[in-house]
């Protein structure tokens, strides 16, 4: 270590309150972080890219300071699927900071990983206060049992008015009109549903038709358009 020579000639003073680093809850207990591997968390945090031309959400499941799990969400830009892909592969066994500090590929995912680093050691993590935290894999439940990311597609003109092309449920096929030409309805194709009957060697069409389901008042409908060609 080297001081100055300011320093040098000061006289020393006792130090007096220390009590550290104050506790942040952690997966059910309080803990007096000061080493990485006091870091313990699962938590969730979206970023994005400097032109905000796509976005990113990253779930990371951090026991003892090391990344075991990360699911890495993105949308709104083709490049960031493959960088989503590049750090599937890097962010699992990286400690939080080795994370924070590599890079990503892409800005949407960088500031994903730093809005999740704060607030993992600050204690606002999903899990500040469950017992134990979760296990590897809850990152997955996000994705439900046919493991397809939540989108949503939606689309609009003063002109010609809303289309709905996507909703949690599926991909959307058609739009319910009642008489007033306000929706009121849209059927739907669960494409993970579809994909896993398809992958089962189920027919495709069969497959389909048991994948397709409606939501609102579908039936009542004066009118049906398809939101992509009418």
């Amino acid at each position: 270590m080297i001081y100055s020579a300011e320093v040098e000639h000061m006289c020393p003073v006792a130090k007096g309150a220390d009590h550290g680093p104050a506790p942040i809850p952690e997966e059910g207990r309080w803990v007096q972080a000061k080493e990485i591997k006091d870091i313990s968390g699962l938590t969730h945090g979206v970023g994005w890219c400097a032109p905000q031309q796509g976005g990113c959400k990253l779930t990371l499941n951090v026991k003892e300071g090391i990344v075991e799990e990360a699911l890495i969400e993105t949308i709104g830009c083709s490049g960031m699927t493959h960088s989503a892909a590049m750090s599937a592969e890097i962010l699992p066994g990286k400690t939080i900071l080795e994370a924070l500090n590599t890079d990503l590929v892409c800005d949407a995912i960088n500031t994903a990983m730093r809005e999740l680093f704060l607030q993992i050691v600050y204690g606002r993590s999903q899990t500040a206060f469950s017992e134990g935290g979760l296990p590897i894999g809850a990152g997955l439940e996000d994705l439900g049992g046919t493991l397809r990311s939540q989108i949503g597609t939606m689309y609009g003109t003063k002109a010609k008015g809303a289309r709905y092309l996507e909703m949690a449920e599926g991909y959307v096929t058609r739009l319910a009109l009642d008489g007033g030409g306000l929706i009121i309805g849209y059927e739907f194709v669960n494409l993970g549903k579809l994909m896993k009957a398809v992958r089962a060697g189920g027919d495709a069409s069969e497959a389909l038709e048991k994948a397709t389901g409606s939501y609102g008042r579908f039936a009542e409908a004066a009118k049906y358009i398809d939101p992509r060609e009418e």
